[in-house]
């Protein structure tokens, strides 16, 4: 998928993050207005002292199947739109994202 990337240690995937969303989900795969494709993530949390990150980081991770601190935000610390840098197999890691986005 266009929303994350295979590096050499593990993948890099794109959110969108809706935050104060009610509830903690994935809502699959969306594209933004340029074009480019993201994981659509909310989160209960609201954006008040990275909060809502920390929420993203924790249902990334349970996405991918890895604990949280396999899980670092590589940009966007107050942007709606981050990318999160997943340490692990990229094979195993892209197949259970791709399971959770319902691709």
């Amino acid at each position: 998928m266009a929303c994350w990337r295979t590096t050499a240690d593990g993948v890099e995937v794109t959110v969108r993050v809706t935050p104060k969303g009610g509830r903690d989900a994935v809502d699959g795969v969306t594209a933004l207005s340029d074009g480019r494709e993201v994981l659509k993530v909310r989160v209960r949390a609201a954006p008040e002292d990275g909060a809502a990150t920390k929420a993203v980081i924790k249902l990334v991770a349970a996405a991918a199947g890895v604990s949280p601190s396999r899980v670092a935000l590589a940009s966007g610390a107050t942007a709606r739109v981050k990318v999160l840098r997943i340490d692990g197999d990229p094979d195993a890691l892209g197949a259970a994202l791709a399971a959770k986005a319902g691709a």
